[in-house]
């Protein structure tokens, strides 16, 4: 009976090479056959992993971790993102480090493990050989690799929805089997401690027990809704935080950390999609192949679903949330690649599931669709891994880092710039984040929500409303702002001379002497 089965699968192959593979008669080696695919994976996601200076989003994570657990888990309460990352990456930098290399590899590590879980999951659905498709794709995915190089959530949020979708597949085959709901509800309470996108991946799963056949459904299932009942019972001593955080919504828009993506329109969809894949918005592109490309992937994910079943969990795990956010997007804009790179994922396992079932006399229609899918992801790790080493942030730090002197003040112009300096300053400079008012008197300082929590406690020192407010004794101050055109310190006081200025990662840093200091004149004003 397994001979048919596996013959029968052989039959129906689309790439004439995997039909001489005998995976099942190859012994010990063959089941070693995912090796190579985590080695590939290995190595995009650990290429060029310390080349990109920190940036802001990233100096807020290392900020928020530098916290003790009592304060840490208050700060993420007031930050946009729930606190489990946080707090594994305080562990982390505890047992091995603060390096580049370090911090990034608690993302790395994870990005790596999301593609074993994808051939596991494939595995589970179809065929070896639709796994090892799907491997590939999965190792190669431009989305995956660049969120596996950022101290942030995302790589780590795959683990354990993939993860948790992976159980719930072992589940709905054996029903009886109660351990695999309970490691469900630790993967899926660990999601939502980690983002608050993972309510995504459960609207996910109850869509597809919801489209069972009636004599199969498991949604009415007692165990099921105790495993959900535990998942909620588990995230109560973080739901009061979670609701007061939306009371302040108006204040995290005030403070730009949500609010500031743009409206979607028409385009938005098709650009996400080559944002996942080319690591650019597509607009640039031919038209008819800006809106070509993704309905192709479309119309595949979509026929896939519709004619095996296998397919449709992972068709609804790319596809539900993506169009869930999209449409809640023309309300309040929140369509951005990272929150949804998660869901993603599910597209290069639809695409291999639906080459692998094509039959033989359509072996070439698989074989392009799959060369055209790897060609388009090799442009986009080649747009992700371009990092010019000169663009980088780290270039202007370092260089006041050489030239500063005891009692220079720092001011920064943005709280972005803020979040990555602290990161590379080797000063013993208090920062101070430039705050001016609006003409109609109305105050820019960040409230005690979003980034504003990190530096809150620290809000009377840190913050500079007047470049006049400078303590009277000062004699050098170094301005870090934008590389553009427009100075965000204009008009700067009477008596300021600039003395250097170094450029790196879009920002500026400008030394200046100020000569209307007392007595004696600083250098460079005589």
């Amino acid at each position: 009976m397994r001979r048919s089965v596996v013959e029968q699968h052989e039959k129906v192959g689309a790439l004439p090479a995997f039909h001489r593979l005998t995976w099942e008669g190859a012994g010990w080696l063959s089941r070693l056959w995912w090796v190579p695919i985590l080695a590939l994976a290995m190595a995009l996601r650990f290429y060029h992993l310390t080349s990109a200076a920190i940036w802001g989003d990233e100096g807020s994570s290392l900020l928020l971790s530098e916290y003790a657990l009592a304060d840490l888990w208050f700060h993420a309460a007031h930050d946009v993102h729930p606190p489990l990352y946080f707090l594994l990456l305080r562990g982390w930098i505890e047992v091995f480090g603060d390096s580049i290399g370090s911090i990034r590899s608690l993302s790395a590590i994870p990005g790596v493990a999301v593609v074993g879980l994808g051939i596991w999951l494939t595995r589970q659905l179809s065929t070896r050989r639709a796994a090892v498709l799907a491997g590939i794709l999965l190792a190669l995915l431009p989305t995956a690799v660049r969120y596996s190089q950022e101290v942030r959530m995302y790589s780590l949020l795959g683990v354990w929805l993939l993860g948790a979708t992976l159980a719930l597949v072992y589940w709905v085959r054996q029903p009886e089997r109660a351990r695999y709901l309970a490691v469900y509800v630790l993967l899926m309470s660990a999601g939502f401690y980690t983002h608050y996108f993972t309510a995504l991946c459960v609207l996910v799963h109850w869509a597809y027990l919801g489209l069972q056949a009636p004599a199969q459904r498991l949604i009415t299932r007692p165990a099921w809704w105790a495993a959900n009942i535990a998942i909620v019972l588990v995230y109560l001593p973080w739901l009061p935080n979670l609701l007061d955080l939306v009371q302040h919504v108006e204040q995290l828009k005030v403070g730009g950390d949500i609010g500031w993506e743009e409206p979607v329109n028409l385009l938005s969809l098709p650009s996400m999609v080559w944002q996942f894949l080319l690591q650019d918005d597509g607009l640039g592109l031919w038209p008819p192949l800006f809106w070509l490309f993704p309905l192709l992937l479309a119309v595949v994910v979509v026929l896939e679903a519709w004619r095996n079943r296998a397919a449709r969990l992972p068709a609804l795990f790319c596809l539900l949330p993506l169009l869930l956010v999209y449409g809640v997007s023309f309300i309040s804009p929140v369509f951005i690649e990272r929150y949804l790179t998660v869901y993603a994922l599910g597209l290069p396992i639809v695409l291999a599931l639906a080459i692998d079932r094509l039959p033989s006399r359509l072996s070439w229609l698989g074989l392009a669709l799959f060369a055209l899918f790897v060609g388009v992801e090799l442009l986009g790790l080649k747009n992700n891994f371009e990092v010019d080493e000169h663009d980088q942030f780290n270039v202007p730090v370092e260089f006041v880092n050489r030239n500063y002197q005891e009692g220079d003040r720092i001011v920064l112009s943005d709280m972005m710039w803020y979040l990555s300096y602290v990161y590379y300053d080797q000063t013993d400079a208090q920062l101070q984040l430039y705050t001016p008012p609006k003409p109609d008197g109305t105050a820019t300082r960040p409230n005690a929500y979003g980034f504003g929590t990190l530096v809150d406690q620290d809000g009377g020192r840190i913050y500079l409303d007047r470049l006049s407010a400078l303590p009277a004794q000062t004699r050098r101050v170094w301005l870090i702002s934008s590389n553009e055109a427009l100075d965000e310190f204009a008009p700067l006081p009477n008596g300021w001379r600039e003395l250097s200025r170094q450029d790196g990662g879009g920002a500026r840093a400008r030394l200046f002497v100020l000569c209307n200091a007392p007595a004696p004149q600083p250098e460079g004003c005589r």
